[in-house]
């Protein structure tokens, strides 16, 4: 097949290399050579042969015809192989892949895996262990001598277990959890088990990961994974990846990894299906009644009509009103994102109002944004027209005891309420709470998600202690199991509204759209012009909302479009104001970057602005001044600024953490498609999604069939409990158990086991569990001195009532505890500082180890050269630059310091 590449249509058969031909087929070809040297094509096969066979040719046509061939061979074979993975083949794949590095290297796939040390190996001892059949796995196990007896070069078989040593390996394991019936998560850990010699392995080696099914011959995942110098040495990498699975169930399948530059350098899983138990499917929706829309004066308080601007409420709101404002019933709403979800919220609030003034509403939020984006619009409305009192806590905000009893209204971030309500019992604004509103209840599967369980949990516990009802009203996009969420939250049936996806108030129309590129840069650039095109064809006037994944993907992009535009001979076509009234606004801008791009009608939007220039921005793109904001992901969250049209570039971001591309999460996907589509000015919404080609499928099925949320909290219930414990909440393993119980955790046990490995749902083995589960978490936290534990108790020691009260890691404590004495110097308690658990997700981003060195030079104290990119050594400078008052190097750094001096 290579040999009929249209590359070699110009090779001619000559009459004079017929003998050499035919010698060279004898010699150096041990594939059969179709068609024989008197045929073109015949010829090509014996020359590609000789190529890997490194045999040597005597006739000069030939030689030229030969190195011609050499030329376009591996980038044919490369070719090959990415059809053959695109389409999910992985025979074909595999013996392709096995080819392309055959070419690369001029070695045979059959001979021996040493051959590609031939350089210090001698030929006679890779013949010797050829001849003897001995493949790596034996030499692996065998001892130097036996090794030297074996080849009969007996002072040898030293070099050769050497090099066995160097040739590349990795071991997997991996952990399947089932998300859906038809969707397993996978989670992979690669270690490496080779000597790395820059000499063989340079920098860098790339593997190919790949889940297939070897009956059906199908691959249903692959992606490269990039394993650095530094990696192959540290700790093993984790990987996720989501992958689809049939009924009827094959009986396994293989997680494989090939290294994309040596031959035999594979390694296999298998994943078994054998005790795999997938969730139920149980999908409620609720079905969008046909009412007429209520008009405002269904609330009966003038002074609560003039908080909105519209005149009747929407169908969803119009459908929930009654058990909203009415009613004491507890609510858990589902509903796409632009769906007024907060308006249904503030209903439950007016009725509290009415009902119990005295009584205290929470609001929670997940993210910093969305409490400041409530902050600004409640502050407007809830404080100045109805005179009521709001607090906000955050990183940035802790307000003082006065301020928190006489609040009406208090706005949170899930960690601080949980360090508020953890001493709940001496704290009686706790115990006052009447209202609680969780928003974006969804995002209990996140990071984050934990802390969000467990303040709920603990409001519903502390309710059934004081019994003074407190009423809890969830809000989130649609949801796949409303019905666990609505138990957990002590929703009943009247309480549960869970629309589908479609239900939007304008309706929206998503685009998919694929592309090629492997690599992720040029991927982001290639996918600039369809963007442009998009803004053209779909909103040539209306505003566009652009979501990329990092600062300088926002620069970049928009850059790019105003070439673009400027190619069209509009260079300003998204720009309405006047010359004068631009140069104004110009004048108050302090980026450089941001003042370029609105010239040009195109805003920025990044944590990186200040809070200045970041108004501003907004302020230009809500009033239509400017047409297009390209932003980071964040800005789906936190600003309400919807768009006609939504222009998503690109699914993955940089994880500094496991340093490569991951995946967004569905939800944030969803909630970026939510902003398109404006409830006053839009008939309906468009969204055009940019994703990289192989997961166009994934989402085309997952955009609308919503993930079931799980509970995250098994990974994190140390520090949860260390704080039970402290509160007296907890006193020994049977009430670690009760606890337990009041967690949503406990409600996804039993509905999906197998994500959580447990074997089935009987009652014996759950109880084995959730005992196995306190033990060992009540002895990490012993061991770590936080607590003691007897036959029938367990106490709070001093170190975990710091943890509980400062809000700690039960790992940092104990590192603390363990590191400072009374002769500690400055120097190393800034390392023990900087070596904290909280500063492990600390970004470290592409090519900021070499800004780092830059700040090792300007700071008092050396850090460990070696590890520039590792997020502690990054805190540590930060610290110390933040002490000495040294300049940081560019913007993100203020941000990232700013973020660890919230901690």
């Amino acid at each position: 097949m290579v040999a009929h590449s249209s590359e070699f249509e110009n090779i001619v058969v000559r009459e004079e290399e017929q003998d050499e031909l035919e010698t060279l087929a004898r010699k150096a070809c041990p594939l059969e050579v179709k068609g024989g040297p008197t045929d073109k094509h015949g010829k090509i096969s014996i020359l590609i042969q000789v190529f890997i066979s490194r045999a040597s040719v005597d006739s000069s046509s030939l030689h030229s015809d030969a190195q011609y061939i050499s030329q376009s061979l591996g980038r044919i074979m490369r070719a090959l192989f990415e059809i053959c993975l695109r389409r999910g083949w992985s025979e074909m794949t595999s013996l392709l892949l096995e080819y392309c590095k055959a070419v690369d290297r001029k070695i045979w796939p059959h001979l021996h895996p040493l051959r590609q040390f031939d350089r210090d190996i001698s030929p006679e001892i890779l013949w010797k262990l050829e001849e003897r059949n001995v493949d790596l796995d034996r030499l692996y196990e065998m001892e130097e001598n036996d090794i030297g007896a074996l080849i009969r070069f007996s002072h040898q078989g030293r070099l050769v277990k050497q090099y066995v040593g160097y040739f590349p390996h990795v071991n997997l394991s991996a952990s399947v959890s089932p998300i859906t019936r038809t969707v397993l998560k996978v989670d992979l850990l690669i270690t490496p088990e080779f000597v790395w010699k820059d000499r063989h392995h340079g920098m860098s080696q790339r593997w190919l990961i790949i889940v297939e099914d070897s009956e059906n011959d199908t691959i249903y995942h692959s992606e490269l994974f990039t394993l650095t110098k530094k990696m192959a040495r540290g700790t093993p990498t984790k990987m996720s990846f989501n992958i689809p699975i049939f009924e009827p169930h094959p009986p396994q399948y293989y997680i494989r990894a090939v290294s994309d530059s040596w031959l035999h350098a594979e390694s296999i899983f298998t994943v078994s299906f054998h005790n795999l138990t997938l969730p139920q499917t149980q999908i409620t929706h609720t079905e969008l009644l046909d009412l007429k829309p209520l008009p405002l004066s269904a609330l009966g308080n003038k002074a609560y009509e003039d908080l909105y601007r519209f005149t009747h409420f929407n169908p969803i709101q119009t459908q929930a009103f009654h058990v909203l404002y009415h009613t004491e019933t507890n609510v858990l709403l589902g509903a796409p994102t632009g769906s007024g979800k907060t308006i249904s919220a503030e209903l439950a609030m007016l009725h509290l109002f009415n009902t119990q003034p005295d009584m205290k509403v929470v609001y929670i939020a997940p993210l910093k944004a969305i409490v400041r984006e409530r902050m600004n619009d409640w502050r407007h409305r809830l404080v100045t027209q109805l005179g009521k009192k709001m607090v906000e806590m955050t990183g940035d905000f802790t307000p003082d005891m006065v301020a928190l009893l006489s609040a009406d209204i208090i706005i949170s971030t899930p960690e601080k309420w949980d360090g508020i309500s953890r001493s709940w019992h001496s704290r009686s604004y706790v115990m006052k709470v009447g209202l609680m509103i969780l928003d974006e209840i969804h995002l209990l599967g996140a990071d984050r998600g934990p802390i969000l369980e467990v303040i709920v949990s603990r409001m519903r516990y502390i309710s059934s202690q004081t019994e003074r009802s407190i009423r809890f009203v969830g809000l989130s996009t649609a949801l796949a199991n409303a019905r666990d969420l609505a138990d957990w939250l002590g929703v009943r049936d009247d309480g549960l509204f869970n629309f589908k996806p479609s239900v939007r108030p304008v309706p929206l129309e998503v685009h998919i759209q694929g592309y090629p590129g492997k690599f992720y840069c040029p991927r982001m650039n290639s996918m600039n012009k369809p963007a442009y095109a998009a803004i053209c064809t779909h909103s040539p006037d209306k505003p566009v909302l652009i979501f990329v994944s990092s600062r300088r993907q926002t620069r970049l992009t928009a850059l790019d479009l105003i070439q673009l535009a400027a190619s069209d001979e509009k260079p300003t076509q998204f720009l309405s104001m006047a010359d004068n009234s631009l140069d104004m606004i110009l004048s108050q801008v302090t980026d450089s970057n941001l003042r370029h791009t609105l010239q040009f009608g195109i805003g920025l939007h990044h944590a990186g602005l200040n809070d200045r220039d970041r108004s501003l921005v907004e302020e230009l793109f809500s009033n239509n001044k400017i047409q297009v904001l390209v932003c980071t992901s964040t800005l789906a969250w936190g600003v309400n600024l919807p768009a006609h049209l939504v222009i998503i570039k690109g699914t993955e971001y940089y994880d500094g953490k496991t340093k490569r591309y991951v995946d967004y999460v569905i939800t944030d996907i969803l909630q970026m498609m939510g902003r398109a589509g404006r409830p006053q000015y839009d008939q309906h919404g468009k969204a055009v999604i940019l994703v990289h080609e192989p997961k166009k499928s994934f989402y085309k099925k997952f955009l609308y069939e919503p993930f079931p949320v799980e509970s995250n909290l098994r990974e994190h219930l140390h520090d949860h409990i260390n704080a039970e414990i402290v509160s007296s909440t907890i006193g020994n393993k049977e009430e670690a158990i009760i606890y337990l119980t009041w967690t949503y955790l406990y409600r996804r046990l039993v509905v999906n086991p197998s994500y959580y490995g447990l074997e089935d749902t009987e009652t014996y083995t759950l109880n084995a569990y959730l005992s196995r589960l306190v033990e060992t978490t009540l002895e990490d936290l012993e061991d770590s001195g936080c607590i003691k534990v007897d036959d029938h108790s367990v106490q709070s020691l001093i170190l975990g009532k710091i943890a509980s009260q400062y809000y700690l890691s039960y790992l940092t404590v104990s590192m603390f505890g363990s590191n400072i004495g009374p002769n500690t110097s400055l120097e190393a308690f800034v390392h023990i500082l900087s070596a904290a658990a909280e500063f492990d997700e600390l970004p470290v981003r592409h090519n900021e180890d070499t800004l780092n060195r830059t700040l090792c030079k300007k700071v008092p104290y050396s850090v460990d050269q070696h590890h520039l990119d590792d997020p502690h050594v990054k805190a540590n400078l930060l610290f110390q630059a933040h002490f000495s008052r040294a300049e940081l190097p560019i913007s993100d750094y203020i941000t990232d310091l700013k973020s660890i001096l919230d901690q």
